[in-house]
Formats: C-alpha cells, sequence, structure tokens
C-alpha cells in the first residue's frame, strides 16, 4: 500500500523531543513515540503538524538555550 494514498488514514506521532510525524493508522506506533490525538488522510495530518509543530529545534536544544537565558521561541 502506497503512503500517498488518499484513502490510507495517519495518525500525528510526537517523540520525546516534542519532533512531530505521521504514522499509518494500521501499523503500531515505533517505541519512543507516542499519539497527539489526532488522525486523518496524510495532508490533513501534515496540515495539523504545521500548526502545532511551531518550534523545530528539539526540546533538549530549547532548554538548554532557555537555561542559558536564550529565547525559548523564535
Amino acid at each position: 500500500m502506497s503512503f500517498d494514498s488518499d484513502t490510507l488514514l495517519f495518525q500525528v506521532v510526537i517523540n520525546p523531543e516534542e519532533q512531530y510525524s505521521i504514522w499509518p493508522d494500521y501499523r503500531p506506533i515505533p517505541a519512543g513515540w507516542r499519539a497527539v490525538g489526532f488522525s486523518g488522510q496524510r495532508q490533513q495530518c501534515l496540515e495539523y503538524i504545521e500548526t502545532h509543530w511551531t518550534d523545530m529545534r528539539p526540546a533538549s536544544l530549547r532548554a538548554a538555550m532557555q537555561a542559558q537565558g536564550e529565547p525559548a521561541a523564535r
């Protein structure tokens, strides 16, 4: 089955570094990732990520920068 199929459902997943991805709904979520509670067609999931993942820096980098007094968001 092609991941580009319009009928395939995906779910949005996130890892401990707060990096987002999409994962086919019919497959088990890989270790280290968890569902965020949004699923839909590929484009819908990508649009969800676009609006929710506003800072591409990994969580550990953001925390380190914030500890050094740098801004939390760009």
